[in-house]
């Protein structure tokens, strides 16, 4: 699987973004999607994760409420819908992805995207 994120890119406190992650290959509707983000300093952390079927969702605490994964199978995309930002999100994005949802979760993905830039600003 290849992973493909995009969609970041510069807003104002309080703004939406949706990012995107496109994947290659067939095993994708088998394999949980999740997104994390690296702020610079920072370790990096886990943001959100989905199931293959898209029936099971997880959040990092930090962003419940704002932000939400979702998943379109037939188009091989998945979604990360942040509103409410906080410039606390400034971050780079990747998705991973693995058949595993514990693994994803977990950060030890098999899979993951080149990242995608995101800067909230005050």
């Amino acid at each position: 699987v290849q992973l493909q994120a995009s969609g970041g890119g510069l807003v104002q406190a309080g703004g939406s973004l949706r990012l995107s992650c496109a994947a290659s290959g067939r095993t994708f509707a088998n394999s949980a999607v999740g997104w994390f983000r690296q702020a610079p300093g920072k370790e990096r952390e886990f943001v959100a994760v989905v199931s293959g079927s898209g029936g099971q969702r997880h959040y990092a605490d930090s962003v419940k409420g704002r932000f939400t994964i979702s998943r379109d199978n037939a188009k091989n995309i998945a979604y990360l819908q942040m509103n409410s930002l906080k410039p606390e999100d400034t971050a780079l994005y990747y998705c991973a992805a693995h058949r595993s949802y514990i693994q994803v979760a977990g950060g030890s993905a098999a899979y993951w995207g080149q990242g995608t830039q995101v800067t909230v600003s005050s």
